[in-house]
C-alpha cells in the first residue's frame, strides 16, 4: 500500500524521497535535506551516512534514541553554484510533549551529489492550544489529533 512521504511535500514516498534512498542523487539542496528527514524518520542510517560529507561525517549513527519526528516545514532554502542552503523546522513528540529542532544548514555539491556538511541547530518546546492546527501536520485542530 502506498504512503504519503515522511518530509511533507505530499507526494508518494515512492515517487518523492525513495528514489534517493536507493541511490538516486538528489537534485538540489532542499530535495536532500527532506530526504535525509525521511531517513531520520525511517531510521535509515546508511543512507544518512551515505549523504553526509565526508569532512564532517561521524564514523557511526545511533538513532535508537531518536524521537518521534511528526512534520518538516522548510522556511528558506537556496544554491548558489555548488553551496546549497537550507532553514528548516522538524517537529518531534515525545512522552513529555512537543519539540522542534530548527537548523540552517549547509550543503555543497561535489561530482553531480549533494551532500550535507553542517548546520546550525536550535530546538525548543511546543504547547498547541486545543484548538490550535496539530503539530504533526494533519491540519486537524491538536485536541481531536495528536493529543
Amino acid at each position: 500500500m502506498a504512503s504519503l512521504c515522511p518530509c511533507s511535500s505530499g507526494l508518494l514516498y515512492e515517487s518523492c524521497c525513495q528514489p534517493l534512498h536507493k541511490g538516486a542523487p538528489a537534485p538540489y539542496p532542499e530535495r536532500l535535506m527532506r530526504s535525509r528527514y525521511s531517513a531520520f524518520v525511517l531510521k535509515l542510517s546508511d543512507y544518512l551516512l551515505r549523504s553526509w560529507h565526508a569532512s564532517t561525517r561521524p564514523a557511526q549513527l545511533d538513532l535508537s534514541d531518536s524521537p518521534d519526528w511528526k512534520s518538516l516545514q522548510v522556511m528558506q532554502a537556496s544554491e548558489q553554484g555548488d553551496a546549497g542552503f537550507v532553514h528548516f523546522r522538524a517537529i518531534y513528540k515525545t512522552a513529555d510533549g512537543w519539540g522542534f529542532l530548527e537548523e540552517e544548514s549547509d550543503f555543497v555539491r561535489e561530482q553531480q551529489h549533494w551532500f550535507y556538511v553542517s548546520g546550525k541547530t536550535r530546538e525548543g518546546t511546543l504547547k498547541p492550544g486545543r484548538n490550535d492546527p496539530c503539530p504533526c501536520g494533519s491540519g486537524r485542530k491538536s485536541k481531536v489529533c495528536c493529543q
